[in-house]
């Protein structure tokens, strides 16, 4: 077993651990675990990198017996140079609020007030830079009192989370790279990956989509100073392959989604990734009503880099009407969708997001967006308007049409919309929809890209390269005369086999039709004959 291997099956022991703990208190698959399991995990993660920290830059803490021991022995004063020196990306922990320290009172009485009060200091403490920003400017703080949730023995229940998390150390772990993160927060979140606690998208894309769409899209090596944007960003997987693609130290990520679960999500996905600096740009808010990111002259912000897999149907009746408005009119170009008579569930909601990312790209930007495939070939309507604009602006990139069942959760079959504002020469269609190999997930059938089938749809993408009944390269004026349908399948050329034969192979095949024919046309006279002779054996009883 390799190194990463042994911290990859350790990391996710802890987490089994912690949902153990919750379980044995009554709180297994109960609507607040992922609170409990995310906060305690987060708090562990946070505690650990700052000890780790301070260990690089000073010895003799590296080389204690006791670590706690050796920073007794540091004045405030000694203990602040220090904690100058560590990197944004660190969250500052008291030597009060320190996970040893909270171990050693674990046999005091309320136990459990002192746990939910070290939590709330440390996210006082780091207020400023570690809070979520809320549509309305409130701020919502890394921890909450999370002792709460749980009704009986709360004393027991904190000192079995804290028993739990001094057993294991993430100091190992710190030298790790995205993808072994990425690793962990999916199994992290795994069982709280539904959108049941939010409105708007669902919590977690696909790794394999997310790769195709951050590969496709960051293709220059050079990038520098680059701003991200997903406006319903979940969890923020697609983000997370963004950065990684671009360089975290590259970037900066900016983001709104409606639901408090997916942004407390993206909040640790961030700390996990590097991305500290970034969680100041992440807006809990509805994107659609009341974009958050915005100039100072009050125009929306534009983005270098967007993602998106926004929600596809959903009922917004409540605030169709404030939509239509005049300051909406360049953003929502194509128009707002109809509330039906029935079934305002499905409203088409993505129509709206994909106006909003047109409308909030640079000069030079790209976008990568997941959409039905019916959005692709429709013939009327917002659908037809928006790729209208797409060709007549000159800024789409391209479609990548996806296999069925490549979300485990949904059966519609989706395509990946590339845009790029640079982009006035031809465009790449992928039919990507007989790939991957279907496999049971839970109840659920879902389709598994091999990495070779990942990077196959990349490269192709990449260098713009037709292949047989798998890509084509058009041009805008194609697409025109295509009635604006981005399916590649349209496009294919029907290929006819010619064979070369003799003539008296030729008379000896039509002889062979001539006989077949004679056979089946008798056949047919026969069966005509038997049909009348029936109904006219039937009587009126």
């Amino acid at each position: 077993m390799t190194t990463t291997t042994q911290f990859e099956t350790q990391t996710k022991a802890l987490i089994d651990d912690l949902k153990s703990v919750c379980a044995n208190y009554g709180l297994g698959n109960d609507g607040n675990e992922f609170k409990i399991i995310t906060q305690s995990f987060l708090y562990k993660f946070l505690n650990d990198k700052y000890v780790y920290e301070l260990k690089q830059l000073e010895p003799n803490l590296a080389n204690a017996e006791d670590f706690d021991a050796a920073l007794k022995q540091y004045s405030d004063s000694d203990l602040e140079m220090l904690t100058m020196q560590i990197s944004q990306n660190t969250a500052l922990i008291a030597p009060k609020n320190l996970l040893s320290r909270l171990f050693e009172q674990q046999d005091k009485p309320k136990f459990a007030e002192i746990f939910d009060q070290t939590l709330l200091d440390v996210a006082k403490d780091n207020n400023d830079i570690f809070s979520v920003l809320t549509q309305g400017g409130e701020k919502v703080a890394l921890f909450e009192n999370i002792s709460k949730y749980v009704t009986d023995n709360r004393d027991a229940f904190c000192k079995a989370l804290v028993n739990k998390l001094v057993a294991f150390s993430f100091e190992h772990i710190f030298t790790q790279k995205f993808d072994f993160f990425a690793t962990i927060f999916e199994y992290l979140i795994k069982d709280y990956n539904t959108n049941s606690g939010g409105k708007y998208a669902e919590y977690f894309t696909p790794h394999a989509v997310a790769k195709i769409m951050a590969a496709c899209l960051v293709t220059d090596t050079n990038v520098t100073n680059a701003t991200c944007y997903d406006p319903s960003a979940g969890s923020g997987t697609l983000l997370m392959n963004l950065a990684h693609a671009i360089g975290e130290d590259k970037c900066t990520i900016y983001s709104q989604d409606i639901s408090q679960k997916s942004s407390a999500l993206l909040r640790l996905n961030l700390v996990l990734n590097n991305l500290v600096h970034s969680i100041q740009n992440i807006i809990q808010g509805n994107t659609i009503l009341k974009p958050y990111h915005k100039q100072e002259n009050g125009q929306l912000e534009q983005f270098d880099y967007i993602v998106s897999n926004p929600p596809f149907k959903l009922d917004f009746s409540d605030y169709s009407a404030d939509l239509d408005s005049k300051a909406n009119k360049e953003r929502f170009f194509a128009g707002i969708p109809n509330i039906p008579k029935s079934k305002k569930d499905s409203m088409a909601i993505y129509l709206l997001f994909i106006q909003h990312i047109m409308h909030s790209l640079t000069a030079k930007g790209k976008a990568a967006i997941v959409v039905p495939t019916g959005f692709i070939t429709a013939q009327s309507g917002i659908d037809k308007k928006i790729r209208q604009k797409l060709v007549e602006s000159k800024m789409l990139a391209g479609v990548v049409s996806m296999p069925s069942n490549i979300f485990a959760t949904t059966g519609t079959n989706v395509s990946i919309l590339f845009l790029d504002k640079t982009n006035t020469k031809d465009v790449v269609l992928v039919d990507a929809s007989t790939l991957g190999t279907k496999v049971k997930e839970g109840k659920n059938q879902k389709t598994v890209l091999s990495e070779a089938e990942e990077q196959q749809i990349i490269n192709v993408f990449n260098a713009k390269e037709a292949k047989d009944d798998f890509s084509v390269v058009v041009s805008y004026e194609d697409i025109k005369a295509k009635n604006y349908s981005l399916s590649a399948g349209q496009y294919f050329e029907v290929k006819i086999e010619y064979i070369d034969i003799t003539a008296e192979e030729f008379n000896t095949k039509m002889k062979g039709f001539e006989s077949n024919l004679e056979t089946l046309f008798a056949e047919s006279k026969g069966l005509e004959k038997e049909i009348q002779n029936n109904l006219k054996g039937l009587k009126y009883e």
